[in-house]
């Protein structure tokens, strides 16, 4: 019973230790009435090579850290020219140095490294380039670009990648 206490108790530090090196973050935009939010953990670079190094390229990342990035809208969406009906979804990424694609996954629910791609929606390249100086903790951003428009930008290291966003 001590035994099971003490590995209950480490394996719950552990969670909390990730959780506060990884911190929740949201971010959120309403275009024409209609809200999509995304809700995502930061993690920060630490003194650690990101892409190409912790996060190796030719494999899909989870876009964040601890639980499974999640979408959620409540409008039928254009992602790059990907057809997301209304709801909610997990976000990946693959990761290739010089082409990253949105994954969009139908699953939801799922800890980060829960990635089955048989579950993917569909996948959309992302336009890519490089910040004026590198991106310590991780960030995603939703915005407005007018009328029915948006876009998804992540940014952290050297790198940001955006999508363009559309209601249909």
């Amino acid at each position: 019973m001590v035994k099971a206490f003490r590995l209950g108790s480490t394996v719950l530090f552990a969670a909390v230790l990730m959780a506060q090196q990884s911190p929740p973050a949201q971010t959120s935009v309403t275009i024409a009435g209609k809200v999509i939010r995304v809700n995502y953990s930061a993690p920060s670079m630490r003194g650690r090579k990101i892409f190409g190094g912790l996060e190796p390229y030719g494999r899909v990342w989870r876009a964040g850290a601890n639980e499974a990035t999640a979408l959620h809208t409540d409008a039928n969406l254009d992602i790059g020219g990907l057809s997301v009906p209304k709801g909610d979804y997990t976000l990946f990424v693959y990761l290739d140095p010089k082409q990253w694609q949105l994954v969009v996954s139908k699953a939801t629910g799922e800890w980060g490294l829960d990635y089955d791609q048989s579950h993917d929606l569909g996948r959309v390249k992302m336009d890519m380039s490089k910040p004026p100086k590198p991106i310590e903790t991780y960030k995603m951003t939703l915005s407005s670009a007018g009328a029915n428009k948006g876009k998804l930008q992540l940014a952290w290291e050297n790198t940001v990648a955006e999508v363009p966003i559309a209601l249909k």
